[in-house]
């Protein structure tokens, strides 16, 4: 049984999802600018790092670099390949890292935007498909769509200034039937186009440091959805969105995940510390019971799934070190390194398996979609006020 729980923590409006009673989707509202587009200044061009820093929303600055910049999304003069940044210039760009303690908000100009079926980016070129699609849906897919886009691309060239764009085909789209596939989903990408014209062509007459878009992160019903989504990926059950419960305490198991130490069914337990440069995860015997075949692998594979839950939940990203139990056989340690990369590719969140290093610990990159849970909650300011909570 799949539930979506909204309620509030510490005064903070929460999406929890639950499958069969656990906690395995969790939102914490706040006022994310992520995937928002703005129309920035460039004020300086650091040749030697190849990156611009852009001024946005009049005082703020942020991070661009030189190799994310299309020459169509500067708007204060005619720019071309041969054409560098300059200082001054102003430039369309959306915001696709936060700020991360002193690392300054990362931008790009390869802009995009969401349906229910497609992700548009400008500056790519193409048609691709979710890899949480099958294979056959993938190639299924792309065939019905692939026949529309060449006129498209010709439909709306100049309507994004002479840029090319890319179609991601969403998971959403698995269940469209071979009838109907082709139209749905171009009806969707031609939706997305749009919205992103109208965002350029505003962007060219709108005064500088104006937001021209802002991203769904900050709204309920798109984190319900979001929510969703996740729980009919993992649970085929129907989904419920539930107002109050008596079975839920989304407050006790936040509590726990602001916690370095999780305990596992078996007795054995997880140390996460989440480090400025990286965050490390180690796995302890604990209390297991000693003795038993196989314990070790076991309480690896228990570790190994927890760990992503966590992950998860906690919404840690960058480099990921994970010291689990050391085991004896090169053949146990490929297995379990199979496993820990099969886990990664099941994430929404792309999540990468780097390798098992000289003295077993194993790596992981996680991409950056928004602050972690312990960054916001600790950082008041950025949480919408309990007002705000209408779905």
């Amino acid at each position: 049984m799949s539930d979506i729980f909204v309620t509030k923590y510490r005064d903070k409006p929460v999406v929890a999802g639950y499958i069969n009673n656990r906690l395995q989707y969790l939102s914490v509202i706040h006022n994310s600018r992520l995937s928002n587009i703005y129309l920035c200044r460039v004020e300086n061009v650091v040749r030697n790092i190849n990156a611009a820093f852009v001024r946005f929303e009049g005082s703020d600055l942020g991070y661009l670099q030189i190799k994310d910049i299309l020459p169509g999304a500067i708007v204060n003069r005619d720019a071309d390949d041969r054409s560098p940044v300059r200082q001054g210039d102003e430039i369309i760009v959306q915001l696709e890292t936060e700020s991360i303690k002193l690392k300054k908000p990362k931008f790009t100009t390869y802009i995009s935007l969401s349906g229910k079926y497609s992700v548009v980016t400008i500056g790519r070129r193409g048609i691709g498909a979710s890899t949480k699609l099958s294979p056959e849906d993938r190639k299924r897919l792309i065939s019905v769509v692939k026949p529309g886009y060449d006129g498209l691309a010709g439909e709306y060239s100049d309507k994004l200034f002479s840029m090319d764009f890319g179609i991601i085909i969403r998971t959403e789209s698995a269940g469209l039937s071979d009838d109907n596939a082709g139209q749905v989903i171009t009806d969707d990408i031609r939706s997305c186009l749009n919205d992103l014209s109208l965002i350029l062509k505003e962007g060219h007459s709108r005064t500088v440091f104006s937001c021209l878009h802002r991203g769904n992160g900050g709204q309920v019903d798109a984190q319900i959805e979001a929510a969703s989504r996740f729980l009919r990926r993992k649970d085929s059950s129907e989904v419920r969105v539930i107002e109050s419960s008596v079975v839920y305490s989304p407050s006790y198991d936040i509590d726990k995940l602001l916690k370095n130490r999780v305990w596992l069914d078996s007795g054995a337990f997880l140390i996460i510390e989440q480090l400025e440069s990286f965050n490390a995860i180690d796995v302890n015997t604990g209390k297991a019971i000693k003795g038993k075949n196989d314990i070790t692998k076991k309480i690896n594979y228990e570790a190994a799934e927890e760990i992503f839950r966590q992950i998860r939940l906690r919404n840690l990203s960058g480099m990921i070190l994970i010291d689990f139990i050391n085991m004896r056989s090169n053949e146990d340690n490929e297995d379990l390194c199979s496993y820990v990369k099969s886990l990664a590719e099941r994430e929404s969140v792309h999540t990468e398996f780097i390798d098992m290093t000289g003295l077993g610990i194993i790596e992981l990159v996680r991409k950056k979609n928004d602050k972690s849970l312990k960054e916001i909650l600790e950082n008041g300011q950025n949480v919408i006020d309990n007002t705000d909570l209408q779905w």
